[in-house]
């Protein structure tokens, strides 16, 4: 542990608080196993990569996952400080939010359900995932080293199906409450900052538009739109002193698609689009009262988008702040891609599926962890010496920016030379073979697969 990097053992001390000592240190080491280990990310594969680093007994590393005292939300609260202070120093917050599902195998797993897979579901047909499904909050960040911005998650809680929660009398809550409550505690947590929020459309509902509308000074909601949502005028004010209930709405408005279809003359306009591009498309936007039987009215500000390439279909979108012009509602919108290139990356580079907990502590725990150390990961590429950023990487035809698989490799050679290589042996024999011939060795160890 002391011979650990000065900057590695920088970030990881700042996560003491949420441990006790002895755990700590054991988390730190299985931390940097699983970055170094390639293939699945269980205890007893990551602790094959340590071999004689991890000092103890096996079994007290499972115990980090099951029964060592471990405080999530004041690990989870440092990581968002983290992330806000190395990124995002000043200026509106934006956040993205999603669910995706893991598979896990197993009978007697804790949490599994049988959810929709949105990865390989289409409009016409719908797949099945035995698994967990996680509700992810992420911290959009402009790093320097892409033209995108990254999906960093800080935030995730385990959605439960409804059978479950009712066989275990437990009040049943979706993915959009689940969403709602990270988004209080976040809020809660940083009181002096503003934040942005898109969602998909599982996150459209008038529960999580309702929240935004109560904290509107500090916290605004961009997701997917309905065509023919309930809108109405606000409600008129009360007049004379006649008694009775007073008006909880005004008047009926047009449906978002009736507006569009009766507008013959549409706005036409260039934004960014999914993946880094542009796009040429048409709007058509309104505003009006979105309302809900029993919840009330919540002011929306929605928009129509056409895409005049023909490549995607037509879209609605609303936010909750209606100063947003049609512009920064539809990119903010499509910015909120990058947690979709996260949830591959992770499948892919991290062994999201790989982890085979069974009891509800470590369900708990496991894949919040791997989610947390996704953006470990990055913290730790940005405070990479300039040499190890610039290491060689994996190239392919048309890679315009550093992604991902570059970052975790750099870190992975890193880790290798400073830490492995320089503590498990003489550093002068390794440093007398050709630069060429180092290259390959840190090369084959850190691969990003």
């Amino acid at each position: 542990m002391v011979k650990l990097p000065e900057s590695l053992r920088r970030v990881t001390d700042e996560f003491a608080p949420a441990f006790t000592k002895p755990t700590h240190a054991r988390w730190c080491l299985l931390v940097v196993a699983t970055i170094l280990t390639v293939g699945s990310r269980t205890i007893s594969n990551v602790l094959r990569t340590l071999g004689r680093f991890a000092p103890g007994h096996a079994s007290s590393y499972h115990r980090v996952l099951s029964r060592a005292p471990f405080w999530r939300w004041r690990a989870a609260k440092i990581l968002a400080r983290l992330v806000i202070e190395a990124f995002c120093p000043d200026g509106v917050i934006h956040l993205a939010g999603d669910d995706t599902v893991d598979e896990h195998p197993g009978d007697h797993v804790y949490g599994k359900g049988c959810h929709r897979d949105a990865v390989r579901s289409s409009h016409t047909f719908t797949a099945w995932r035995w698994g967990h499904k996680w509700v992810v909050l992420a911290i959009l960040v402009s790093v320097p080293w892409s033209a995108r911005r990254w999906a960093l998650p800080v935030l995730v809680a385990l959605y439960q199906p409804k059978k479950e929660n009712l066989k275990a009398g437990r009040r049943h809550k979706t993915p959009a409450t689940l969403m709602r409550q990270m988004l209080a505690v976040l809020i809660r947590w940083f009181p002096d900052r503003t934040f942005v929020f898109s969602g998909d459309g599982g996150f459209a509902t008038h529960e999580l538009a309702r929240f935004a509308q109560r904290h509107r000074a500090r916290l605004t909601l961009v997701s997917r739109f309905y065509p023919d949502a309930n809108l109405y005028a606000a409600p008129p004010k009360p007049r004379g002193t006649r008694n009775g209930r007073p008006r909880i709405k005004g008047r009926k408005l047009a449906s978002p698609a009736a507006v569009v279809k009766r507008t013959k003359k549409r706005k036409r306009l260039t934004v960014a689009w999914y993946g880094g591009g542009e796009r040429r498309v048409e709007v058509v936007t309104g505003i009006g009262h979105w309302y809900q039987s029993g919840a009330g009215l919540v002011e929306v500000r929605w928009v129509f988008v056409h895409d005049l390439t023909g490549t995607h279909r037509d879209d609605y979108f609303f936010t909750t702040d209606i100063a947003l012009s049609p512009k920064q509602i539809i990119e903010t919108f499509t910015g909120r891609w990058s947690i979709e290139t996260m949830f591959q990356e992770m499948r892919a580079y991290v062994g999201l599926e790989t982890t085979r907990g069974r009891t509800r502590s470590t369900i708990l725990r496991a894949a919040p962890m791997l989610f947390g150390l996704y953006t470990l990961i990055v913290l730790l590429y940005a405070r990479l010496p300039s040499r190890w950023q610039k290491s060689p990487a994996l190239l392919w035809q048309g890679k315009p920016t550093v992604t991902f698989s570059d970052v975790i490799t750099r870190v992975r050679r890193w880790l290798w030379a400073e830490w492995v290589l320089e503590t498990a042996c003489p550093r002068e024999p390794f440093s007398k073979l050709s630069t060429r011939f180092q290259s390959t060795v840190l090369h084959a160890l850190a691969s990003a697969a």
